[in-house]
Protein backbone atom coordinates (compact mmCIF):
# COMPACT_ATOMS: atom_id res chain seq x y z
CA UNK A 1 0.00 0.00 0.00
CA UNK A 2 1.05 3.47 -0.92
CA UNK A 3 0.68 6.17 2.63
CA UNK A 4 0.94 9.50 1.29
CA UNK A 5 1.90 11.34 5.11
CA UNK A 6 1.91 15.18 4.56
CA UNK A 7 4.04 16.28 7.86
CA UNK A 8 6.36 18.90 8.80
CA UNK A 9 10.05 19.31 7.55
CA UNK A 10 10.81 21.10 10.65
CA UNK A 11 13.45 20.10 13.72
CA UNK A 12 11.10 18.82 16.08
CA UNK A 13 10.57 17.72 19.80
CA UNK A 14 10.57 14.57 20.68
CA UNK A 15 7.03 14.74 21.56
CA UNK A 16 6.65 14.93 17.65
CA UNK A 17 9.60 12.86 16.42
CA UNK A 18 8.82 9.81 18.70
CA UNK A 19 5.01 9.17 17.92
CA UNK A 20 6.21 9.91 14.08
CA UNK A 21 8.83 7.08 14.43
CA UNK A 22 6.74 4.72 15.66
CA UNK A 23 4.20 5.17 13.36
CA UNK A 24 7.35 5.32 10.37
CA UNK A 25 8.19 1.82 11.92
CA UNK A 26 4.70 0.03 11.22
CA UNK A 27 4.35 1.62 7.65
CA UNK A 28 7.81 -0.17 7.11
CA UNK A 29 7.01 -3.33 9.21
CA UNK A 30 4.34 -3.82 7.15
CA UNK A 31 5.82 -4.01 3.76
CA UNK A 32 4.18 -0.47 2.99
CA UNK A 33 5.71 2.13 0.41
CA UNK A 34 5.47 6.01 2.10
CA UNK A 35 5.02 8.61 -0.11
CA UNK A 36 5.90 11.86 1.13
CA UNK A 37 7.21 15.39 0.31
CA UNK A 38 10.82 13.94 0.25
CA UNK A 39 12.85 16.21 2.05
CA UNK A 40 15.75 14.63 4.07
CA UNK A 41 15.16 17.09 6.93
CA UNK A 42 12.86 17.10 9.95
CA UNK A 43 10.17 15.19 11.00
CA UNK A 44 9.73 14.21 7.38
CA UNK A 45 13.42 12.41 7.90
CA UNK A 46 12.31 10.91 11.09
CA UNK A 47 9.72 9.40 9.31
CA UNK A 48 11.57 8.56 6.08
CA UNK A 49 14.63 6.83 7.91
CA UNK A 50 12.11 5.02 10.20
CA UNK A 51 10.04 3.40 7.15
CA UNK A 52 13.55 2.59 5.40
CA UNK A 53 15.13 0.65 8.37
CA UNK A 54 11.86 -1.11 8.78
CA UNK A 55 11.97 -2.74 5.60
CA UNK A 56 9.68 -0.15 2.99
CA UNK A 57 9.95 1.87 0.26
CA UNK A 58 10.17 5.49 -0.14
CA UNK A 59 9.06 7.35 -2.89
CA UNK A 60 9.81 11.34 -2.72
CA UNK A 61 7.67 13.96 -4.27
CA UNK A 62 9.63 17.15 -3.96
CA UNK A 63 9.51 20.78 -5.72
CA UNK A 64 11.78 22.01 -7.80
CA UNK A 65 12.73 25.37 -5.60
CA UNK A 66 13.31 22.39 -2.51
CA UNK A 67 15.05 19.94 -4.44
CA UNK A 68 18.21 20.66 -2.54
CA UNK A 69 16.69 19.20 0.21
CA UNK A 70 15.56 16.02 -1.74
CA UNK A 71 16.58 12.70 -0.05
CA UNK A 72 19.36 11.04 -2.21
CA UNK A 73 18.30 7.23 -1.08
CA UNK A 74 15.07 7.75 -1.96
CA UNK A 75 13.56 4.52 -4.13
CA UNK A 76 11.97 7.09 -6.25
CA UNK A 77 12.13 11.09 -6.21
CA UNK A 78 10.28 13.01 -8.52
CA UNK A 79 10.27 16.79 -8.33
CA UNK A 80 7.33 18.32 -9.36
CA UNK A 81 7.33 22.12 -11.08
CA UNK A 82 5.62 23.76 -8.21
CA UNK A 83 3.31 23.15 -4.65
CA UNK A 84 0.36 22.50 -6.78
CA UNK A 85 1.71 19.82 -8.96
CA UNK A 86 3.19 18.06 -6.03
CA UNK A 87 0.25 18.27 -4.09
CA UNK A 88 -1.68 16.49 -6.76
CA UNK A 89 1.00 14.12 -7.32
CA UNK A 90 1.30 13.28 -3.42
CA UNK A 91 -2.45 12.26 -3.82
CA UNK A 92 -2.07 10.37 -7.15
CA UNK A 93 0.20 8.20 -6.29
CA UNK A 94 -1.23 7.54 -2.11
CA UNK A 95 -3.66 4.17 -1.39
CA UNK A 96 -4.48 6.27 2.19
CA UNK A 97 -3.80 9.87 3.66
CA UNK A 98 -2.26 10.18 7.06
CA UNK A 99 -1.40 13.98 8.25
CA UNK A 100 0.55 14.70 10.69
CA UNK A 101 1.85 17.34 12.52
CA UNK A 102 3.18 20.30 10.19
CA UNK A 103 2.95 24.08 9.39
CA UNK A 104 1.16 26.06 6.88
CA UNK A 105 2.38 23.77 3.74
CA UNK A 106 0.75 20.39 6.07
CA UNK A 107 -2.18 22.95 7.18
CA UNK A 108 -2.78 23.39 3.32
CA UNK A 109 -2.70 20.12 2.07
CA UNK A 110 -4.95 19.17 5.10
CA UNK A 111 -7.80 21.34 3.92
CA UNK A 112 -7.32 20.23 0.30
CA UNK A 113 -7.79 16.83 1.01
CA UNK A 114 -11.05 17.40 3.14
CA UNK A 115 -12.63 19.96 0.25
CA UNK A 116 -11.64 17.20 -2.53
CA UNK A 117 -13.57 15.00 -0.11
CA UNK A 118 -16.37 17.50 0.30
CA UNK A 119 -17.36 17.90 -3.13
CA UNK A 120 -16.75 13.33 -3.47
CA UNK A 121 -12.85 14.04 -5.69
CA UNK A 122 -11.22 11.92 -3.03
CA UNK A 123 -12.55 8.82 -1.82
CA UNK A 124 -9.44 7.36 0.05
CA UNK A 125 -8.87 6.73 3.55
CA UNK A 126 -7.76 10.05 5.28
CA UNK A 127 -6.76 10.07 9.09
CA UNK A 128 -5.65 13.03 11.25
CA UNK A 129 -3.28 11.92 13.65
CA UNK A 130 -3.19 14.90 16.31
CA UNK A 131 0.36 14.07 18.41
CA UNK A 132 -0.13 15.73 21.80
CA UNK A 133 -3.37 17.19 21.06
CA UNK A 134 -1.25 19.84 17.69
CA UNK A 135 -4.79 20.02 15.94
CA UNK A 136 -7.01 20.73 18.99
CA UNK A 137 -7.51 23.85 17.35
CA UNK A 138 -7.99 23.06 13.87
CA UNK A 139 -10.84 19.91 15.25
CA UNK A 140 -12.27 22.72 17.43
CA UNK A 141 -13.03 24.81 14.09
CA UNK A 142 -14.01 22.28 12.18
CA UNK A 143 -16.91 21.31 14.47
CA UNK A 144 -17.97 24.88 14.77
CA UNK A 145 -17.98 25.00 10.94
CA UNK A 146 -20.00 21.77 10.85
CA UNK A 147 -22.17 22.97 13.67
CA UNK A 148 -22.98 26.38 12.08
CA UNK A 149 -23.74 24.76 8.60
CA UNK A 150 -20.66 25.28 6.80
CA UNK A 151 -19.85 21.62 5.96
CA UNK A 152 -22.56 20.39 3.56
CA UNK A 153 -20.97 17.01 4.54
CA UNK A 154 -20.40 15.84 8.34
CA UNK A 155 -16.94 15.52 9.49
CA UNK A 156 -17.01 11.61 10.41
CA UNK A 157 -17.40 11.02 6.52
CA UNK A 158 -14.39 13.30 5.42
CA UNK A 159 -11.41 11.50 8.06
CA UNK A 160 -10.74 9.23 10.49
CA UNK A 161 -9.17 11.52 13.65
CA UNK A 162 -6.24 9.55 16.17
CA UNK A 163 -5.21 11.53 18.80
CA UNK A 164 -2.07 10.41 20.50
CA UNK A 165 -1.24 11.98 23.78
CA UNK A 166 2.03 12.44 24.91
CA UNK A 167 2.07 11.65 28.86
CA UNK A 168 2.88 14.17 31.32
Amino acid sequence: MNICVFLSSADLDERYTRPAREFAELIGEGGHTLVWGGSDTGLMKVVADGVRETGGRLVGISVDFLRHFARKDADEMVIAKDLAERKALLLARADAVVVMVGGLGTLDEATEILELRKHGLLDKPVALLDTAGFYDGLILQLERMEEEGFLPVPLVRSYCYENERTPG
